[in-house]
């Protein structure tokens, strides 16, 4: 595993804010330099931080941001957070959000040695 890589497993006590924004395909790319912007100066600052991925579909029309908290506390002060507040209305301009806090209940992997997605 490379030091930051991101790991998501049963029973660790993260919790992932996901926020799935329908975007036009013509302000896809605005709301990612958005987004990446506010994870590289606001959220990864913030306490409880463990780590934020952004994920566009390929037709232009959602934008994930999949962000992982030590607690769902950390997530509900971020949330409150003047300067996150300013981030989330200028993304509000660009798209459509819905946000939603999750805990992980099933993870599953490729057998060892095995990268094809075969079933058991």
């Amino acid at each position: 595993m490379e030091p930051n890589e991101t790991v998501i497993r049963v029973g660790d006590d993260p919790v992932a804010l996901i926020n799935v924004f329908d975007v036009g395909a013509a302000n896809q790319e605005a709301l990612i330099d958005l987004l990446t912007e506010g994870a590289k100066k606001v959220m990864r600052h913030r306490p409880g931080f463990v780590s934020l991925s952004v994920l566009a579909s390929n037709d232009g029309s959602r934008v994930v941001n999949l962000a992982q908290w030590r607690s769902y506390e950390d997530v509900k002060a971020t949330l409150a957070d003047a300067e996150v507040q300013a981030y989330s209305r200028r993304a509000a301009a660009l798209a459509q959000a819905t946000p939603h806090v999750y805990s992980v209940v099933s993870v599953h992997r490729a057998p060892a040695g095995d990268s094809s997605d075969t079933p058991d």
